[in-house]
């Protein structure tokens, strides 16, 4: 009798673990998925034929994956037309600062020249000479920039796109390599625009004229003309940026998509909001896997290892949506303000400080019991799993909110 009760609970476990891993996969859109499909679809196998630990050791590996899978973007254009200064905005560094790619009036790509995230170790952003020149002529150029070592390729222009360049979008999509077409320094073209009409100016219309005038190019020389993202470099909330990112993410494929998307500056809230999903699937993804070899609930006081991988935690949330004391401190010296007075409207800077009258154990665990009363828990019935994770995706709301909150208050501020 007992092992046949055994026996029910543990195929009622298993069914809690199926339903679990489906149910929250299916919720999530084919484009913002973190693991591929067929990595889903095995994953959901080995559980459905009760083989926790395949289920275990696949959910491991894809968080290998994902933190490690290299990206390399590829920027090439003629000199001028803004390509440095649109890698700096892709990696969030001012043209001055240490490690941004060199911005100057004269052909300043000689070579190819690589460009590290400063927050994210895996994505690598390469400036390649533009096509055409003495020393990198059409012929040779794809096998000079060593073309097999990226992701995809950007080619960008700050007026039409060049004869060569069509031809190296040919040669791209040839080789089975994405590429896109970015259209800079639109701000400018719009304030030139706006001087010498000052009367009939209209903003929409002149948007218009210069994506027609970049879409001729193509139709001039017979190709299908692609999608023209349209950017600022200085404002990239502005015009295609945000529409570009996200295209860009859907063509990535899914296990280098979550890095990508931390990557990203924090200019819109949705984008905001695609960081947290994208960190979120990583924390049930972990959680998942506790639970999958957990035999028992996991209950009592949190230990000191678990206060030290919550501050971990918390550190890096912080870094990567913008708000730790270095990037606050940088704000504050942009509009000239005391660094408290931006801290004041956070949170998360305050979330592991005691007042003296509990201790830090006590406190997260009133956070552990307000969020669990909020989302009703983190996983199905049945399921048993670190309540570090619940903290986490605490800390994590907590960060995102605070990310929306810096944003909303610069705003105000331009």
């Amino acid at each position: 009798m007992d092992q046949l009760l055994s026996d029910t609970s543990k195929n009622e476990d298993n069914d809690d673990l199926v339903s679990s891993f489906n149910a929250y996969f299916k919720n999530i859109k084919t484009e913002n998925k973190i693991i591929s499909q067929e990595t889903i679809d095995l994953i959901e196998l080995h559980l459905n034929k009760g083989n926790i630990h395949g289920a275990n050791s696949l959910i491991r590996e894809a968080l290998k994956n994902i933190d490690n899978a290299p990206i390399n973007i590829a920027v090439t254009g003629e000199s001028g037309v803004g390509k440095s200064s649109f890698i700096n905005a892709l990696i969030g560094t001012g043209p001055e600062e240490e490690g941004a790619a060199e911005v100057g009036v004269i052909e300043t790509t000689m070579k190819r020249n690589f460009y590290k995230h400063p927050k994210i170790e895996t994505l690598t952003l390469w400036d390649l000479p533009g096509i055409g020149t003495q020393k990198f002529p059409p012929k040779t150029y794809l096998e000079e920039v060593k073309f097999k070592e990226y992701d995809f390729f950007i080619i960008v222009s700050s007026t039409r796109f060049t004869k060569h360049e069509l031809d190296l979008a040919k040669a791209i999509g040839i080789m089975k390599k994405n590429y896109y077409f970015v259209r800079t320094k639109v701000d400018i073209d719009l304030e030139n625009e706006r001087k010498s009409k000052p009367r009939t100016f209209d903003r929409e219309k002149t948007l218009k004229q210069i994506q027609s005038y970049a879409m001729n190019t193509f139709s001039d020389n017979n190709m299908a003309i692609p999608p023209i993202f349209m950017v600022s470099n200085y404002d990239l909330s502005k015009y295609d940026f945000p529409v570009m990112m996200d295209t860009l993410i859907k063509d990535l494929h899914a296990e280098k998509r979550h890095n990508f998307m931390l990557s990203l500056p924090g200019i819109t809230e949705a984008a905001i909001d695609r960081k947290h999903k994208a960190t979120q699937q990583i924390v049930w993804l972990e959680a998942f896997n506790v639970g999958l070899l957990a035999n028992f609930p996991v209950t009592g006081i949190l230990g000191d290892n678990d206060v030290k991988k919550l501050e971990k935690s918390l550190n890096y949330y912080r870094k990567i949506f913008g708000v730790d004391d270095e990037s606050l401190e940088l704000v504050a010296k942009d509009f000239q303000v005391p660094v408290e007075q931006v801290k004041e409207i956070m949170k998360s800077p305050h979330l592991l400080k005691t007042n003296g009258k509990e201790t830090l154990g006590e406190k997260l665990l009133k956070y552990l019991e307000k969020f669990e009363t909020a989302t009703g828990g983190l996983l199905a019935v049945g399921l048993y799993f670190r309540k570090t994770y619940y903290l986490q995706l605490h800390f994590l709301d907590t960060v995102t909110e605070d990310a929306k909150v810096l944003l909303r208050w610069t705003n105000s501020k331009n």
